[in-house]
């Protein structure tokens, strides 16, 4: 029905914008997905079209302000690349009704993980990127691409708690590096999907237009406001997520 793809379409929009600034969104759209009648298997493969859309339109929206994360952004996505495709082979898998039991664990679990936020205050000088830190990075992120191939939700916040924390980058070149990498991997990820017939291209394509709109503004805006901006929609992402585990 029309009014199906107009939804999944706004909904886009929003997730698109939550990727971008924190992470989550696939929080959102995997449970809209499967509500709407899609298999499990089908919702996790359809989920990446937008996934797709959203981390591309972000990465242009970065680039188009002069943030650049080469090299250092490639050599994770192709760790997180090799991993993801383990993790969608075991995705396709999983019974429907283990993985929605699963993503019930995660959206508790992600939850709990968004409440320590990073508060990084440091600057671009002090990132820690030496020969031994890309090398551990490239190593976690192979672990991070085998379960964001498995399921994607909440990889970003994720990953923006890794480059904080360990490489002691900003936000706002976190969510620039996030862009690249989940692009990366989500790519090689989806054909997976794609290849065993578990994409429905009609809700994916509602939600990657909505998600490209989103993704775009939200990196703007990360980039003009700064961090305080990202730290707000990760707050913003812990009160929609918690809506949702207590109504449904």
């Amino acid at each position: 029905m029309p009014w199906e793809y107009l939804a999944l379409f706004l909904i886009g929009i929003i997730v698109g914008f939550i990727n971008t600034m924190a992470g989550g969104g696939s929080l959102i759209t995997l449970p809209v997905l499967i509500f709407m009648g899609l298999p499990s298997s089908v919702a996790n493969g359809t989920n990446r079209i937008g996934i797709l859309f959203s981390s591309f339109s972000a990465h242009y929206g970065f680039k188009s302000k002069g943030i650049n994360t080469f090299p250092f952004s490639i050599y994770l996505g192709i760790s997180a690349l090799l991993g993801s495709l383990i993790g969608a082979k075991i995705a396709i898998s999983v019974e429907d009704d283990i993985f929605n039991k699963i993503l019930s664990v995660i959206i508790i679990v992600v939850s709990i993980l968004i409440l320590f936020k990073p508060k990084n205050k440091l600057n671009f000088n002090s990132e820690k990127k030496s020969t031994k830190e890309i090398v551990i990075s490239c190593i976690v992120f192979f672990f991070i691409g085998i379960y964001g191939g498995f399921v994607n939700a909440g990889i970003g916040l994720v990953v923006m708690l890794f480059l904080s924390y360990f490489n002691k980058m900003n936000l706002v070149k976190v969510n620039a590096t996030k862009s690249i990498i989940i692009l990366i991997y989500t790519a090689a990820a989806f054909l997976i999907f794609l290849y065993n017939d578990l994409v429905n291209f009609p809700y994916g394509i509602s939600i990657a237009l909505g998600t490209l709109y989103g993704g775009w503004k939200a990196s703007v805006i990360s980039v003009e406001r700064g961090e305080g901006i990202i730290k707000v929609f990760m707050i913003i992402s812990l009160i929609i997520i918690s809506v949702k585990l207590w109504f449904f």
